[in-house]
């Protein structure tokens, strides 16, 4: 009989964002620029001979496996917990082809992740084959793959930047994850009459509609999920399996509609941040994050530094989406994406 993992959180996430891959990245790309009718078969037999090596965390592994760890209380005996279905199931997707995988495979078995199930698409298109594993959170350090995802509606996506942060600092045993609010949880029409009209048409507006819920944004359903998760744990006072928090540039009068639709959605976040502006950057270090979902390149480079980030992407629709809204400081922060984002290879990862 099938396992119904309709209770389950389903993550999806790329080989290069789960381990470090740039040494065998950077060597496909040399192998293509210098010998592209041989590039393939060449880095074939380089990743069957080093099938074998370690591979180092990459910046979404913590998350992983604090997300793993949650399984631990559904696998104890004699508890109301225990259950068939895990409360969360992760994938890896890789782009590389099933033979040049095999070291993922390993470095899985290495660390002792409980991950069973992978897709080896030999540069397939990402997509199609997210929407198959019905996953809740897709997370990649490919910008056109995220793309994909978010302009099909399929789930929650966000590139994955190749953090500097030493991720071996940050302990799994609670989860913790931080995310911005409009165009992340909250629709972007908050975010867009911001940046066309300014903070006071912004005020005034959540002020009229301040017993109104936000719009869901494309982060919404995850939350959700995330949050009956979380009610399912065991949790005290002092100490909760998971912390949830909210981080945003909102503050009085728009911080109330915020709450307010949180309690619509039948969603309690553990810490709210009404910033007013404030560097976010001083709170997500105290709160120490497994991950941090933000909209904003801005954010996400005043972060990077100290706790794992991840960019949400826009809709291809959305008047958000491309350059329009971006400073020049922005422009140049964006070449910190730029060995990831570039479109992988049949063999690639």
């Amino acid at each position: 009989m099938a396992v119904d993992f309709s209770n389950t959180l389903i993550v999806a996430i790329s080989a290069t964002a789960l381990f470090d891959l740039t040494e065998s990245e950077n060597y496909l790309l040399q192998l293509l620029e210098q010998r592209p009718t041989s590039a393939i078969k060449e880095f074939r037999d380089y990743m069957s001979e080093r099938e074998n090596d370690p591979l180092s965390i990459g910046a979404g592994y913590p998350l992983i496996k604090a997300l793993l760890n949650l399984n631990d209380y559904c696998n104890t005996e004699g508890t109301e917990l225990e259950m068939e279905a895990p409360l969360v199931e992760v994938v890896i997707v890789s782009k590389s082809s099933p033979d040049t995988g095999i070291q993922v495979l390993n470095a899985i078995l290495e660390h002792g992740l409980n991950i069973s199930r992978s897709a080896f698409i030999s540069g397939s298109l990402v997509a199609p084959y997210i929407q198959d594993f019905n996953v809740d959170l897709f997370l990649t350090t490919n910008r056109d793959d995220a793309q994909q995802v978010a302009d099909a509606n399929i789930c929650a996506c966000a590139i994955l930047d190749a953090t500097p942060v030493n991720t071996y600092e940050l302990d799994t045993n609670q989860l913790r994850i931080a995310f911005d609010g409009d165009a992340v949880l909250f629709d972007d029409s908050g975010e867009l009459l911001y940046k066309q009209k300014g903070l006071r048409a912004f005020h005034d507006r959540e002020t009229q509609m301040r017993d109104l819920p936000i719009e869901k944004g494309p982060y919404a359903e995850l939350l959700i999920k995330l949050s009956k998760l979380q009610e399912r744990l065991p949790a005290g006072l002092k100490y909760s399996p998971v912390k949830i928090a909210l981080v945003t540039a909102r503050n009085a009068p728009a911080d109330l509609r915020a709450i307010k639709t949180l309690r619509e959605w039948g969603v309690n976040v553990d810490m709210a941040f009404f910033l007013g502006g404030l560097e976010k950057t001083a709170v997500l270090r105290t709160f120490a994050p497994h991950i941090f979902f933000d909209d904003s390149i801005k954010h996400i480079d005043a972060a990077r530094s100290f706790i794992p980030t991840a960019l949400v992407p826009y809709h291809s629709t959305s008047l958000l989406h491309g350059d329009s809204y971006l400073t020049a400081d922005k422009d140049v922060s964006l070449l910190a994406f730029t060995p990831v984002e570039r479109p992988l290879f049949a063999v690639s990862h």
